[in-house]
C-alpha cells in the first residue's frame, strides 16, 4: 500500500514549555474552598481563592466544539458556575485577556477570518497558558531585553510581549488551532504542528473541516459502527500489516474513553483521537489524492451515507493508491463476486482491502480448493460474511472438519457455507453444543446432518438467545415434545424464524380470520411450514380465495393446512373451476392432495387433465 511520508522541519522554532508556574492568588474571607484545589500552593488552605475573568466564548457553527477535557478546563478559567455573579477581574485575568487579545491578532495575520480567529484564542487554554507564564518567566529572570536588542525595538506591555512569544514559536498559530479545533493536548499539538511545517493556516482549517466532513457527516449508523469494530477484531486470527496494525491501534484509543468503542461514530469523541493515530491525513493533498478515491468507491456500490463506515473501520483506505484499491477490487472476480458486491463487502467488513486480508484470501481459496468446494460456493460465503477472510486456514480446518463428522463435505459443504458463511468462523465447541442440543430433541446424528444440510443457519445460532426461545413459543402455542421432532425435521427453519416480526403476527392474522388458537397448534404439528408462509404473499390470498370464491368455512384449514403449500395460479385455482364446472363437492384434500393424473381420472373420467377458463363476469 502507498503512503504518503512524514515530513520533518529543523526549521521552526518552539519555546518550551515552562518548568515554574507563576499564579498570582488573593486572599478571600469566602469559607468556599476553591472549585480547583490543585492548582494552589496549599491546597487545604480555604481562604486562597482563584479569581478570572469571564470571556465570551464564540459559537461558530464551522468549527466543532471541543472535546469535553477542553471544555471544562475552559470552563474553569474562563467563567463563573450559573447563577453567581461573575468575579472582579484581577492581575491575573487581565494578564489571559491580553494573552488572549493578542492571539486572536496574531492569527488573523496568517489568514484566517475573523471568526475563525476568536474561535481558536477562546479554546486554547493550554496553550494561552504556555504563552502567559513565559512572559512572566522572561519578566522575573530580566530576559526581556536580550530580545528586544535582537528586534531592534522595545516590547511595551504584556500583549506586545505575547505576541512576540507566540511569533517566535513559528508554527504560525497551528498550535492554537489543534487544540482547540482538533481537541489535541498540547505536546501533541506541537509535535504535530512540526509536520505542519510546510501548511499554511487557512490550508490547515480547510484540510480539518474536510477530514471531519469525510468521516462524520452523512452517516446513520454511528450506533453500529463500533459494534462492527468489535466484530472485525473478535474474528480476526491472521497475522496483520502496519496499516491493520495501526487501525487496531486507533480502536484501542477510542475504547479507552468514555463510551468505549460505541463512541467511534461520533466525531467530537473520535476526531482527537483519529488524528494522534493518523496524522498523515493533514498531510495529504485533499482533492488530486482523497476525492478519486471516494468517487470509485461510489461507484462500486458504496453509498455516500456509508462512506463513513469504511474510512473510521480503515482509516488507512484514505492513504493508498487508487491504482492499487482497484486491483485489490478486482481480485474477487476470480470467485465470482463482482465490483459492485465488493462495494456492498466494504461497507461490512473494509479491511478487504488490506494487504493482510488480501493475502489470506489466497490462502482461503487454496484451501477451499483442496477441500472440493466449488468457487462459486467460496464466493458467495465470502460475498455474504467478509469477516471469513479474517480467519486462518488453520481455524478454518477445525470448523470443516465438525461438518465433515456430520456428514458435510465438498459439494455439499460449498451449498452451506454459502447459506451460512458465519459457521465458518465459529467456535468448535459452540458448535458441538447446538449440535448437542439438536441431538436432545431427539435426533440421531444422520439426522441432525440432514437438518444442517437444510438449515444451516441453525448451527450458528445461539442457543440462549434464539434456540431454547424458539421451543419455548412452540410449546406456549400446543407443539408438546412429543410433537416437536416431527414438527422441526419437516421444516427446521422454525427454530430460526423471528419470533416478534413473523411467528407471532402470522398466527395472530389466522385468529384473527376465524381459527382458534387450539386449531393453529394442531396445524402446525400437522404442516410445520405454516407459519413460515408470508402473510401478503401466501396466507391472505389463499384465505380470500377460500372464503370468498370457493365459499369454504376456515375451519376447513385444520384438517387441510397443506392447502397453503399449492400455487394459488396454477393449482388451486384451475382445480376448483374443474370442479366447479362439474358441480362437485369435495375436501379440501381430495381437491389438492391427487396428482395431475389421479385427479383427472376421479373427477374428470380422462387420462389427463383439462382446465376449463373461470366463468366470465355477468354483463
Amino acid at each position: 500500500m502507498d503512503v504518503i511520508p512524514l515530513t520533518m522541519s529543523s526549521s521552526s522554532k518552539f519555546l518550551q514549555i515552562p518548568t515554574t508556574l507563576t499564579l498570582t492568588f488573593k486572599l478571600s474571607s469566602s469559607p468556599n474552598k476553591p472549585t480547583n484545589p490543585s492548582l494552589l500552593p496549599n491546597p487545604s488552605n480555604p481562604t486562597l481563592t482563584l479569581r478570572l475573568h469571564q470571556t465570551h466564548k464564540p459559537k461558530n457553527p464551522i468549527f466543532h466544539t471541543p472535546s469535553k477535557t477542553h471544555h471544562h478546563l475552559h470552563h474553569t478559567l474562563f467563567s463563573t458556575p450559573p447563577n453567581s455573579p461573575a468575579p472582579p477581574p484581577d492581575h491575573q485575568s487581565e494578564q489571559f485577556k491580553a494573552a488572549q487579545d493578542a492571539l486572536l491578532e496574531f492569527l488573523q495575520e496568517f489568514g484566517v477570518s475573523e471568526t475563525e480567529a476568536t474561535f481558536v484564542s477562546s479554546n486554547s487554554p493550554r496553550y494561552l497558558r504556555m504563552l502567559v507564564d513565559g512572559v512572566l518567566e522572561l519578566d522575573e529572570l530580566g530576559l526581556w531585553r536580550e530580545r528586544e536588542r535582537k528586534e531592534g525595538r522595545e516590547l511595551v506591555g504584556f500583549k506586545e510581549k505575547v505576541r512576540y512569544l507566540a511569533k517566535e514559536k513559528g508554527d504560525n498559530g497551528k498550535v492554537a488551532f489543534l487544540e482547540s479545533v482538533v481537541g489535541l493536548s498540547l505536546s501533541s499539538a506541537m509535535n504535530l504542528a512540526r509536520h505542519l511545517s510546510a501548511e499554511t493556516l487557512p490550508r490547515l482549517v480547510e484540510k480539518v473541516k474536510y477530514v471531519k466532513e469525510i468521516f462524520f457527516s452523512g452517516s446513520n449508523d454511528v450506533g453500529l459502527i463500533g459494534k462492527n469494530a468489535r466484530r472485525m477484531m473478535m474474528h480476526l486470527s491472521i497475522p496483520i500489516d502496519e496499516d491493520l496494525q495501526q487501525t487496531l491501534s486507533f480502536f484501542e484509543k477510542i475504547a479507552a474513553r468514555r463510551g468505549g468503542l460505541d463512541m467511534l461514530g461520533f466525531g467530537d469523541a473520535t476526531f482527537r483521537c483519529l488524528i494522534e493515530s493518523f496524522p498523515r491525513l493533514l498531510l495529504l493533498s485533499l482533492d488530486p489524492h482523497v476525492a478519486p478515491i471516494l468517487e470509485y468507491l461510489e461507484n462500486i456500490g458504496v453509498p455516500r451515507e456509508r462512506m463513513t463506515n469504511i474510512v473510521l473501520l480503515y482509516p488507512p483506505i484514505i492513504f493508498c493508491n487508487i491504482k492499487v484499491i482497484k486491483t485489490r477490487v478486482l481480485a474477487f472476480r476470480e470467485v465470482g463476486v463482482e465490483d459492485k458486491d465488493v462495494g456492498r463487502m466494504l461497507v461490512k467488513y473494509p479491511w478487504i482491502l488490506s494487504t493482510s486480508i488480501q493475502e489470506n484470501f489466497k490462502e482461503v481459496l487454496s484451501f477451499f480448493d483442496l477441500e472440493k468446494v466449488p468457487k462459486m460456493s467460496v464466493g458467495l460465503a465470502i460475498k455474504s460474511w467478509p469477516h471469513v477472510l479474517g480467519c486462518s486456514t488453520s481455524l478454518l480446518k477445525l470448523m470443516v472438519d465438525q461438518l465433515g463428522e456430520l456428514g458435510i463435505r465438498n459439494k455439499k459443504l460449498g451449498q452451506v457455507i454459502s447459506r451460512s458463511p458465519q459457521l465458518l468462523i465459529r467456535k468448535p465447541v459452540e458448535f458441538l453444543q447446538v449440535v448437542s442440543f439438536v441431538e436432545g430433541l431427539g435426533f440421531d446424528k444422520e439426522t441432525v446432518g440432514i437438518i444442517l444440510g437444510r438449515c444451516p443457519e441453525i448451527f450458528a445460532a445461539s442457543i440462549e438467545r434464539t434456540l431454547s426461545k424458539k421451543l419455548q413459543f412452540l410449546a406456549s402455542i400446543g407443539v408438546s415434545k412429543v410433537h416437536l421432532p416431527r414438527v422441526i425435521k419437516k421444516y427446521p427453519e422454525l427454530l430460526v424464524s423471528d419470533t416478534d416480526r413473523n411467528l407471532l403476527p402470522r398466527m395472530k392474522y389466522l385468529m384473527k380470520k376465524g381459527l382458534s388458537r387450539r386449531d393453529i397448534a394442531f396445524m402446525v404439528r400437522r404442516f410445520s411450514p405454516l407459519l413460515g408462509y408470508s402473510i401478503e404473499e401466501v396466507l391472505r390470498p389463499k384465505l380470500e380465495f377460500l372464503i370468498n370464491t370457493m365459499e369454504k368455512p376456515v375451519t376447513d384449514l385444520v384438517e387441510y393446512p397443506r392447502y397453503f403449500s399449492y400455487s394459488l395460479e396454477k393449482k388451486i385455482k384451475p382445480r376448483y373451476w374443474v370442479l366447479k364446472a362439474r358441480n362437485v363437492e369435495c375436501s379440501l384434500k381430495d381437491m389438492l392432495g391427487k396428482n395431475d393424473e389421479q385427479f383427472a381420472e376421479e373427477f374428470m373420467g380422462v387420462g389427463s387433465m383439462l382446465v376449463p377458463l373461470p366463468p366470465s363476469p355477468r354483463q
